[in-house]
């Protein structure tokens, strides 16, 4: 098998319109996320550079997209329907597989005027679902999308957490359901790609912004293994691995998809992974694509390539 296969990669759009927000929605924990984006986060994200990005991906046109989160701010039904727009804009439910973030689980919400808006994004291919799709994340998550040699693994680390606390969790259903897919797509030779918010790898974000159990999903990839886990959350790019029974595999987190920057290193990025198989095993160039404000537009930054040293089937 020669072929390559390209995976484009973003995360934490963040995208909101709270000029017309209701004060009714904010009598909850959403007043502070609306006190911090009316101070700082309104001038940080903006929808003008995930349009850029949205043109730079229909000039790169990769085989799949994946977002991994955040694609709301407060998670109000407005931002979803905000959201399921640029997600059309990117292309089909067949090429685009979306999971859910802790901002698009602010707060406890109705699955109808929310995360139903996406349920064609997130929901497995038709022979792999569990049960009705799309009413709830117990019938969503884990997600199984196969793309040629490519499994595409979703798990949701999204729920509603106390004030200022940005936690998730997997949970022990989605945990369970997790170790037999991995077991399964690696007996079947498939490049499996995990999808996951927040990051497995403990140190990459603060303790309040944790993923709680990430012991315990980390034992799962160790002892069934996995070829690539991409990530959110931290708002920065980062590379690390995780050790499995079949060798270390790189995990990649983003920069949110939509942000200007503080600094060069927070300015909006996504990443292009071009997998294939080699004679060591498998092969990854991954090249990072950057805003640039003074073009308006997304440039290459910087390329880099990782071997995966496996058992060639």
């Amino acid at each position: 098998m020669d072929r390559t296969f390209t995976l484009a990669h973003l995360s934490d759009f963040h995208l909101s319109s709270l000029n017309k927000v209701k004060v009714r929605d904010l009598l909850n924990k959403r007043i502070f996320g609306y006190a911090k984006w009316r101070l700082r986060r309104r001038s940080e994200h903006s929808p003008e550079v995930l349009q850029a990005l949205v043109r730079d991906l229909q000039i790169t046109g990769p085989d799949h997209t994946v977002v991994t989160g955040d694609l709301t701010h407060l998670g109000l039904p407005v931002e979803f329907r905000e959201a399921r727009n640029i997600l059309g804009s990117l292309g089909s439910p067949a090429k685009i597989t979306v999971i859910p973030g802790n901002h698009d689980a602010y707060v406890r919400t109705d699955w109808n005027s929310t995360f139903d808006l996406w349920a064609e994004y997130m929901v497995s291919d038709g022979p792999f679902l569990r049960g009705e799709a799309g009413t709830d994340f117990q019938n969503t998550f884990p997600s199984l999308r196969i793309r040629g040699f490519v499994a595409l693994v979703g798990v949701s680390t999204a729920r509603p957490s106390g004030l200022f606390l940005a936690v998730g969790s997997v949970g022990q259903l989605q945990l369970r359901e997790l170790e037999r897919i991995l077991a399964e797509t690696g007996q079947q030779g498939l490049f499996r790609v995990l999808l996951i918010h927040h990051p497995p790898l403990r140190g990459t974000v603060s303790w309040r912004k944790r993923l709680t159990d990430g012991a315990a999903l980390r034992l799962i990839l160790a002892r069934q293994g996995v070829e690539l886990v991409l990530h959110g959350h931290a708002h920065r790019g980062s590379l690390g691995h995780v050790d499995t029974v079949i060798g270390e595999a790189p995990t990649f987190g983003v920069t949110s998809a939509s942000a200007l920057g503080r600094t060069t290193k927070r300015r909006a990025r996504y990443h292009i992974y071009r997998l294939k198989k080699n004679p060591q095993g498998w092969e990854i160039v991954v090249s990072v694509r950057c805003y640039s404000p003074p073009s308006e537009s997304f440039v290459e930054d910087t390329e880099t390539r990782v071997v995966l040293h496996r058992p060639i089937a």
